[in-house]
């Protein structure tokens, strides 16, 4: 599955280099033996941002991508596009959305919901289904976004968010990029179609290998 992600990020234009941040030799023994480029960090890191920080902070570039490593379908294209948000001077971090279709998918808790202003800003993040729809507030579209989980950043954000403690909507929903937002910082959404298919549960596995399966034949 790793081998996936890093060639996906790759492929996209303008990435300079990939590195896989780990610190466990099973992932590391794995980027090696396909020929990757894998950095060993600290265990114990409250989240993904704060080991991808302890990379960023051994390299030059201005502009750090997060790529979940559990996400072997992500597009390079869409890579490209969480990029380029980055081009406003205002926006501090760049991630993506996609509408929610499904109350099964609004009311699933490893689905996690974004709530967005008309500037395509997040406003907040949860596990549980925002915003709450009353039935008679009309209007049409998605039940709502769910947060794709890939993230560009300001060097010199990522680098000073890694120096602030979990924050207390951080730890309640366990989500890092709350640390971000009661922080102050602005997080730019990048809306897409649809969710590249990612793996947090068993189930996922399967669907994505069969998706796989499916490809090769």
């Amino acid at each position: 599955m790793v081998e996936h992600v890093y060639r996906r990020a790759a492929a996209a234009a303008g990435i300079g280099r990939v590195l896989v941040a780990t610190d466990d030799e099973r992932v590391a023994d794995a980027v090696a033996a396909f020929g990757g480029d894998v950095r060993m960090t600290r265990p114990g890191h409250h989240s993904g941002l704060d080991r991808l920080a302890e990379v960023a902070g051994t390299l030059p570039s201005e502009i750090i991508v997060n790529v979940q490593g559990d996400e072997p379908l992500v597009d390079p294209l869409l890579i490209e596009a969480v990029v380029e948000a980055l081009a406003a001077p205002s926006v501090d971090i760049a991630t993506a959305r996609c509408p929610i279709t499904t109350p099964v998918e609004l009311g699933d808790p490893n689905a996690v919901k974004v709530v967005a202003d008309r500037s395509g800003d997040a406003l907040y993040f949860s596990r549980e289904p925002i915003p709450h729809r009353r039935e008679d507030a009309g209007g049409a579209g998605p039940l709502g976004f769910r947060h794709v989980g890939l993230y560009a950043y300001r060097r010199s954000c990522l680098l000073e968010l890694a120096g602030v403690e979990p924050t207390p909507l951080e730890r309640s929903e366990r989500l890092e990029q709350l640390r971000a937002l009661e922080s102050g910082f602005r997080i730019r959404t990048v809306e897409t179609a649809s969710a590249p298919a990612g793996v947090d549960t068993p189930a996922d596995l399967r669907r994505v290998r069969q998706l796989f399966a499916s490809r090769a034949s």
